[in-house]
């Protein structure tokens, strides 16, 4: 099954399911995606996230029944998954710009259709990649629980932890672990997705490790064997690392005939602490697998 066709697939089973409550690991098996791939790969090609889609998706079905004015809007916030009328009414507020009891009185509603996917064919640029094939290898990193990112932007809890880990001292002690001889040149932004469970994920921030002492409050970690696809992104951050992220995923990956998506592990290298430069580069190390053939 293609890329495409797995999210439509996916956005059917949302629509089908609208006023169930929608189990977002069911969602992305419809797509043959892990949940945090999946909901990455929609908030950056949609916009929004997942759960907002299916918010608004909730709201506007409502709004189009109320403004038959035959239902109790009791009824109509307990059909949409609202467990108080006062919740419901907020939050139809705020997205429609008038209360339940105007629009069920002739009041204007607005309409937030269903996605459809369609594949379109742009661009014609070249995108520069490279495939390196690793071995198993181990990183010092110190890593925490964070929010699942909805973009390719960092979420706050990931930039706060840079910042913090900036503060205090941890990033320098993490550069004077690094190896004078690496592969991965610079400290590493580890995403561990393939351990996300229901709302979070581990994030880590590390350099590859040679096996020296490190201090009690890191941790080693070993990557196993993998082949990755690796871009390189250019320009001030994070404005390039959006932009290179979001070609990934809507070209690199539904255009290519050899590799796919690989739930397991990515990482973010970063050569040096001045992302400002309009000049900068960062490399996206995203592991894949070969499709059959």
């Amino acid at each position: 099954m293609n890329w495409i066709q797995g999210i439509q697939n996916a956005i059917n089973y949302v629509e089908a399911n609208i006023t169930q409550d929608i189990d977002f690991e069911e969602v992305s098996k419809q797509a043959y995606s892990s949940s945090f791939h999946f909901q990455r790969v929609f908030s950056i090609l949609c916009g929004f996230s997942l759960g907002d889609y299916i918010r608004m998706r909730r709201l506007s079905l409502a709004g189009e029944e109320l403004s038959k004015g035959k239902v109790k809007i009791v009824d109509i916030a307990m059909k949409y998954g609202y467990d108080t009328p006062e919740g419901f009414s907020r939050a139809f507020t705020r997205f429609h710009g008038i209360t339940p009891n105007e629009a069920k009185h002739g009041g204007k509603v607005k309409i937030f259709t269903p996605l459809s996917v369609k594949l379109s064919l742009t661009g014609g640029s070249k995108m520069d990649y490279r495939i390196e094939k690793r071995k198993a290898f181990k990183v010092v990193c110190k890593r925490k629980r964070v929010g699942k990112p909805q973009s390719a932007n960092a979420t706050a809890d990931i930039t706060a932890l840079w910042q913090e880990y900036g503060a205090d001292g941890t990033l320098a002690r993490l550069i004077a672990c690094m190896p004078q001889k690496t592969v991965m040149k610079g400290l590493l932004g580890i995403c561990f997705s393939a351990e996300l469970d229901a709302k979070q994920f581990p994030y880590g921030i590390g350099v590859e490790y040679d096996g020296r002492k490190i201090d009690d409050d890191l941790e080693v970690v070993t990557i196993p064997e993998n082949t990755y696809a690796v871009f390189l992104s250019k320009g001030k951050m994070p404005d390039a690392f959006i932009e290179t992220y979001h070609r990934i995923v809507t070209e690199f990956f539904p255009q290519s005939t050899q590799y796919e998506y690989a739930e397991n592990v990515e990482f973010e290298v970063y050569s040096s602490a001045d992302t400002s430069n309009p000049d900068y580069q960062c490399e996206i190390w995203i592991a894949v697998n070969e499709k059959n053939k």
